[in-house]
């Protein structure tokens, strides 16, 4: 009996809930007419109906596999949910309800709405560091090579080229983010530079697919994934509601860290990070607004460097 060519089709999203749909080949099902005799002679039940074309859609049984306990999924969404109130800033979020009396009225509360909505843009520029001495034991030893060096100085160049007001600098306490930091700061004079450990680089979270030339101990996930997990949730957010005017931030760390936050602040799968590929020096443009409407500008842009000068390394 021929079998119909084989098919899987997968689709899972954010939230836990997601179904997992499988086509998989389905033999041909006999006519009507062909129906095989039962044992004792008796004819067998007419076939119930057949799935469109040989695919047969299986129950979602299976959906993706749950991440650590540390990532909130948002329930009962499905393919396109968007969690609005995904750092914990969303104005309804932030009042207590239980506290409205009999004559608190509906404009006493939207004027309490409106006392905790953000007004302002923050748009946060993630830079990876420039191409630095992998033969180094210590980070320490891990310095820039003379490459690095130019790429950090063509990054610095074309953030000064955008004509922005940068409020900060915050970087990776890492030796190579601390110099292309010292770099590109020469052309951004007056904007302070803030060193912090949450930006070092690490393991996030297992990726899937996985790969076989990177295997952390699970131990390293465990340690890394919540700490650059709260370097997440520390830095990306709506602006304060006393922010005024819109902010340009600017954090340099690493590729790891910056591919884990884009997952995350898109409310994409955030085991997909490692499907994504970061130039070194390279310059990724999140935009967050007032509502809490997240936006991605670019990813890993290397543009504005000369072709002989691009690593990956």
């Amino acid at each position: 009996m021929s079998f119909r060519r084989a098919l899987a089709l997968a689709a899972c999203g954010l939230a836990g809930g997601s179904a997992l749909f499988s086509a998989v080949a389905v033999s041909k099902q006999p006519a009507r007419g062909d129906a095989e005799p039962r044992p004792g002679g008796s004819a067998a039940a007419p076939p119930a109906p057949a799935a469109p074309q040989g695919l047969l859609l299986l129950p979602p049984a299976a959906s993706c596999p749950p991440g650590p306990g540390w990532i909130e999924r948002p329930a009962g969404g499905g393919g396109g949910f968007w969690d609005s109130n995904w750092d914990r800033r969303e104005p309804l979020a932030l009042i207590n309800l239980k506290k409205k009396n009999d004559e608190t009225g509906e404009e006493e509360l939207s004027s309490r709405l409106e006392h905790c909505r953000a007004r302002a843009t923050r748009h946060i520029f993630l830079i990876r560091h420039s191409q630095y001495n992998l033969d180094g034991r210590a980070d320490k030893d891990r310095t820039l090579t003379p490459l690095g060096r130019e790429q950090a100085e063509l990054t610095g160049h074309r953030l000064a080229s955008l004509g922005l007001k940068f409020n900060q600098i915050i970087h990776s306490s890492m030796t190579r983010a601390t110099e292309t930091t010292e770099i590109i700061s020469k052309y951004l004079p007056g904007v302070k530079k803030i060193s912090t450990d949450l930006l070092r680089e690490g393991a996030p979270i297992e990726p899937d697919p996985p790969v076989s030339h990177w295997k952390p101990e699970a131990v390293q996930y465990y340690e890394d994934g919540a700490r650059i997990e709260a370097a997440f949730r520390n830095f990306i957010h709506r602006a304060d509601v006393k922010q005024e005017e819109d902010s340009y931030e600017i954090f340099v760390c690493h590729a790891n860290v910056i591919r884990y936050i884009v997952c995350r602040a898109l409310q994409f799968p955030p085991e997909g990070w490692l499907r994504m590929s970061l130039n070194n020096g390279s310059i990724t443009h999140l935009v967050i607004r007032p509502n809490g409407r997240v936006a991605l500008r670019t990813l890993g842009d290397t543009g504005f460097m000369p072709p002989d000068k691009i690593t990956r390394t």
